[in-house]
């Protein structure tokens, strides 16, 4: 019995408002969203997967920041039942058995980065421990505007894409 199709293919065959709500838990950003599932339809992956780093290249500072709006602190995980907040705790599990004192700092950090930037601090941390999200969060408070602007967009797009493969594989 066959649940329909996967991958792209079920991307495709969504309607558009429902393939833009479907990227919106892979970038927050509705600009974003909207320019890919507009470019539907798809061959591919690798075709689906140049469509989002070209959308990404075509966002203004404030796209940026509505999908910042939608990250949790490092640090602070989610409750929610939803696919977005099950992916920031997977994406966050770094944090999980952190110390104390790190865990302090990261969250002063953070107070520290939102003053400074007027965002949360964002990182791709699948994979990272506490500590090496708290070194970042270090070094980056030590950025210009610009710099840190351009890092943001990086770690977004990073963010973004794991996200994709996320719902590509498991809708």
């Amino acid at each position: 019995m066959s649940r329909g199709p996967r991958g792209v293919g079920r991307l495709n065959a969504l309607p558009p408002h429902d393939a833009e709500r479907e990227l919106l838990s892979c970038c927050g950003s509705r600009t974003w969203a909207r320019a890919v599932a507009d470019g539907r339809p798809y061959p591919d992956t690798a075709a689906l997967k140049a469509a989002c780093d070209a959308a990404f290249t075509r966002l203004t500072w404030e796209d940026v920041e509505e999908a910042l709006s939608r990250h949790p602190r490092i640090g602070d995980r989610p409750a929610g039942a939803d696919r977005e907040s099950a992916w920031s705790r997977g994406e966050q599990s770094g944090v999980a058995g952190a110390d104390r004192e790190v865990t302090r700092r990261l969250h002063e950090g953070n107070l520290e980065y939102e003053k400074r930037f007027g965002h949360v601090f964002l990182i791709c941390a699948t994979g990272l421990d506490a500590g090496r999200m708290l070194e970042a969060l270090t070094e980056r408070l030590g950025n210009d505007t610009a710099t840190e602007r351009r890092i943001v967009r990086e770690e977004l797009a990073k963010i973004a894409r794991l996200r994709l493969d996320k719902l590509l594989e498991h809708p």
